[in-house]
């Protein structure tokens, strides 16, 4: 059920929309200028993303979780506000509706390509700035059947003060610890596979560092699709992954987990991750190797 005031993302209701491209083929969209309500908190994000192929490996605004947008940016604590949407996890109380939702806004292009864009933003809540960000994406084709996409995020905290992030994790609900570049996966026909270079077994990966992750699911035509996330920096790679497999799908590089993040007044925290879109289900031995691939290409 939705919460008063939100609705599921329509493509027609966005006011800047752009569009990637690789060797004719759309891959991704990237709306930078949404129209959605504060209770989502409104931001720019990747959906639909798509294999060569034509499957699409995103969601936006489904019906369990319509805060959740494709591919983006978005913690659900940053001094006190809520930059994920929905409910925030209060500590010892539960996830509870608060008017604490913050905004992520458009301020500049930097650079706009059908393979590249590069743009600047604002973090704001309460009519305050609290980060400015400079934010880039980039798609480079692999092969006939893969493609990797690159998001990398520079914070930089101009509210004058310390800013610290927590996840729900630290406030104290348990494997929690999601907050920062966060993928929506889409409804799959049958249950998703988790890989990672420790196997198949979720509990290897959620929570741990990894050199890659890997989602594999078959849409509701059949068709098998792989997404991969693998750090592009050291300082990426030292953050755990958050990984959901059941009741929905969900891959994040998260900036903090047990433990709160602090970022000093007019310091920067800078994050990097290259995920590989692919047709099919990938081997350990495939996955490894389009990870290191899409790592030397960045």
């Amino acid at each position: 059920m939705h919460a008063p005031g939100v609705h599921p993302v329509l493509a027609d209701r966005s006011r800047g929309v752009a569009v990637l491209r690789l060797r004719g083929h759309d891959v991704a969209r990237y709306v930078w200028r949404p129209d959605l309500p504060l209770s989502v908190s409104p931001r720019p994000y990747l959906h639909p993303v798509r294999t060569l192929a034509g499957v699409t490996v995103t969601d936006a605004a489904p019906d369990s979780h319509p805060y959740q947008f494709g591919f983006g940016v978005a913690f659900p604590e940053l001094d006190g506000h809520n930059f994920w949407g929905g409910r925030t996890f209060v500590a010892g109380h539960g996830p509870a509706w608060l008017d604490n939702h913050g905004t992520q806004s458009h301020r500049r292009w930097l650079r706009r390509t059908s393979t590249e864009l590069a743009h600047t933003l604002s973090w704001d809540a309460r009519q305050a700035t609290l980060l400015r960000e400079r934010r880039s994406i980039s798609c480079r084709w692999i092969d006939e059947t893969a493609w990797s996409l690159g998001v990398r995020t520079r914070l930089t905290n101009v509210a004058g003060r310390p800013l610290t992030f927590r996840s729900p994790a630290a406030l104290g609900r348990a494997g929690a610890g999601y907050g920062g570049i966060f993928w929506r996966g889409p409804e799959v026909a049958a249950v998703a596979g988790v890989l990672s270079p420790a196997g198949t077994d979720l509990r290897r990966v959620h929570g741990h560092t990894a050199e890659w992750v890997a989602v594999t699911g078959v849409d509701h035509e059949g068709r098998p699709w792989t997404t991969l996330f693998t750090p592009a920096d050291e300082a990426t790679a030292r953050n755990r992954w958050f990984v959901r497999a059941r009741d929905y799908l969900g891959v994040c590089s998260s900036l903090t987990w047990e433990e709160p993040f602090t970022l000093a007044a007019g310091e920067s925290v800078e994050r990097h991750v290259v995920t590989v879109v692919a047709d099919g289900t990938l081997s350990p031995a495939a996955a490894a190797g389009l990870a290191a691939t899409a790592r030397a290409a960045t």
